[in-house]
């Protein structure tokens, strides 16, 4: 083992939930133009306790309240579409004006699905994905009233997590590696795959997606994305294991400003798709996140990039395509955020054998945050391996463990909210670098996740996702008492 890598796993995992540090910080900069400024350091005043919520839905702190905008099965889509699709993942929102917006939201499922998205004439990518995943539009309020919802992406599968664009679309994103001819088989319906999958597609508010997959951003477990500011590159994420993912990023072509539809008439070859390496002191390649404990918070490391040789993935999954040493890898590389200065990246937990390289340590959940400037990368928050967080343990719905840390947004005061994918209670948190993190909501219900945290540009709705029954909750409250 490289004395360098001995090094770090000497800090071991420090006790506690959550762990930041403080100095060496990212700014905490506004994540979109029009967003109230933020502070030096929002969330200075802690989140007050939770409260149970009467209905058994969602406890939140005093003075908040929610609306259910959307039930899967129960309410229902326009045009006589049919019913609202299950497995609400990832999701933006958009300003409509005079107190409305619209949601964009993804429906993570495979093929046969009960509720699965229906194919609508324009919207389908796959004839063969029958009633699986791809996109709703819903329109809505500050109150959280449901004015509609409607199909705009059909005919994908797996559609998880994705991104905002500067241009007021939504990139989702297929976490999938099927392929044309495989065949698929649920509650006694099959069927087959007639193209392939594991893309990038664009999706526009009033809803007219273009059902073509946007090639040259790769085709692999595709989990979240971010462009920066210039419009030039995006970043993302990789779910998966055997080997773990990997971070990437991709650069436009010489000229090229991105912008509406542009990335669907790139051509398939179009850029440079790069993964991330980190960079050790004895200038070897870090070969998995989770040998970094969190003795290294707040420490930047040079980041590299290593081009993918095949990006389409035609005989080998692109991850596959390095061999050990070359990238960084890591288990459930999740929610990805970008802002001004760089781009905030979650991985979600590692503490299974079978996630974890030789050495290194487990742990409950990791933010990292990338400087484009710099060309660094730190670790900002932190959460050790508690054995409550490992199958089969109990566990109490009301634990306040804080572990899994998934989907990431950043608010209209530069702070972060986390939604918690882990085990026992499910929670939608808070944190900032440098700071403490809190529960503010947690779910009453079950202990499904929650997905596609996102707030209003105005700073008065958090929308948030609770995947299992299929809810989509508008969270009003004095949000600015205690983010900003």
């Amino acid at each position: 083992m490289p004395s360098s890598r001995r090094t770090f796993l000497a800090g071991g995992a420090a006790a506690g939930v959550g762990l930041a540090v403080v100095g060496g910080l990212p700014s905490l900069a506004q994540a979109h133009p029009g967003r109230p400024r933020p502070p030096a350091r929002p969330g200075d005043v802690p989140f007050p306790p939770l409260v149970d919520d009467p209905d058994g839905i969602l406890a939140l702190p005093a003075g908040f309240r929610y609306t259910v905008v959307t039930r899967t099965g129960v309410t229902r889509l326009d045009g006589g579409q049919g019913l609202t699709p299950a497995d609400h993942d990832g999701m933006a929102v958009f300003d409509a004006g005079r107190g409305r917006y619209t949601l964009i939201q993804n429906h993570e499922m495979d093929p046969g699905a009960e509720f699965g998205v229906p194919h609508v004439k324009g919207t389908v990518y796959d004839p063969g994905a029958v009633d699986a995943g791809g996109c709703t539009v819903i329109r809505t309020d500050r109150a959280g009233r449901n004015h509609g919802e409607f199909v705009a992406l059909s005919g994908t599968v797996a559609n998880c997590a994705g991104g905002p664009t500067p241009w007021g679309t939504w990139l989702t994103c297929e976490e999938t590696e099927d392929r044309a001819g495989d065949q698929w088989a649920e509650d006694g319906r099959s069927g087959v795959f007639q193209k392939d999958h594991g893309y990038v597609f664009e999706v526009w508010a009033d809803g007219s997606a273009d059902p073509r997959p946007i090639r040259c951003l790769g085709r692999y477990a595709h989990e979240a994305l971010a462009i920066d500011r210039d419009r030039t590159r995006i970043y993302l994420s990789e779910d998966a294991d055997e080997p773990n993912g990997l971070f990437y990023r991709w650069t436009a072509p010489r000229g090229v400003r991105l912008g509406p539809g542009v990335l669907t008439r790139l051509a398939p070859d179009a850029g440079v798709l790069a993964a991330m390496q980190i960079i050790m002191d004895d200038g070897s390649v870090l070969p998995d996140v989770a040998y970094l404990t969190s003795a290294q918070l707040g420490r930047p490391f040079p980041v590299r990039w290593i081009e993918v040789p095949e990006r389409d993935a035609r005989t080998t999954p692109v991850r596959e395509q390095f061999t050990d040493g070359q990238v960084t890898r890591g288990r459930k590389f999740e929610g990805v955020w970008g802002t001004d200065e760089g781009v905030y990246v979650v991985n979600s937990y590692a503490w299974e054998e079978a996630d974890l390289p030789a050495d290194a340590v487990p742990h409950d959940g990791m933010v990292w945050f990338y400087d484009y400037r710099a060309q660094t990368i730190q670790l900002v928050t932190y959460f050790p391996h508690q054995r409550q967080s490992e199958e089969g343990t109990p566990v109490r719905y009301t634990d306040l463990t804080f572990d899994g840390p998934d989907n990431v947004t950043v608010t209209p005061w530069g702070s972060l909210v986390l939604a918690e994918d882990g085990s026992g209670a499910s929670h939608v948190l808070s944190t900032i670098p440098g700071g403490p993190t809190y529960a503010i909501a947690r779910n009453q219900l079950n202990d499904s996740e929650f997905c596609g945290p996102t707030f209003s540009a105005d700073g008065k709705v958090l929308f948030v996702n609770m995947q299992d029954p299929g809810l989509t909750l508008a969270i009003t409250g004095p949000w600015e008492k205690y983010l900003g």
